[in-house]
């Protein structure tokens, strides 16, 4: 893995850096319930369905939670608490010592979730040679890196 004191940006969550993904599988506690990756747990809290949220808690992959997450019934109040949900799962994920250790290896490198699917809200897409998108997931990683840096 590249040190990241070289790297000015980290674009993509995959390879050596999956670790940043969300389907990174890092079991997190979400309401009292255990989640396999944090997709899981944030696919399951767009919805309060209990039978909804057990559908994406079990799906076997995090891909899959997040194609049933896209069909549930979204609860009111989604899109003024969905950063704050996904800033609480990212902290948890990140208590794991090893996992911790590695996004402090980070140093201090733009995190870009860049992806090919169109995700200008938690990620970015390059267009004409630069990132567009507002990075959220990037964004609380780095928030987080912040927090947890020091510990």
């Amino acid at each position: 893995m590249k040190r990241a004191s070289e790297a000015a940006e980290i674009t993509h969550f995959h390879g050596d850096y999956f670790f940043l993904s969300n389907f990174y599988p890092s079991t997190v506690e979400w309401e009292g319930e255990w989640y396999p990756t944090v997709e899981h747990a944030f696919q399951a809290a767009k919805t309060f369905d209990l039978d909804e949220r057990r559908a994406v808690q079990y799906a076997t992959t995090a891909a899959g939670a997040k194609q049933i997450g896209r069909q549930v019934n979204l609860r009111e109040d989604w899109e003024q608490v969905k950063l704050d949900v996904m800033r609480d799962l990212v902290r948890k994920k990140f208590r794991d010592r090893e996992l911790r250790a590695k996004l402090v290896a980070t140093g201090d490198a733009e995190l870009i979730e860049g992806n090919t699917w169109n995700d200008k809200t938690w990620g970015c897409v390059m267009f004409r040679g630069e990132w567009i998108g507002k990075n959220w997931l990037g964004k609380v990683l780095m928030e987080v890196r912040a927090e947890i840096a020091f510990l």
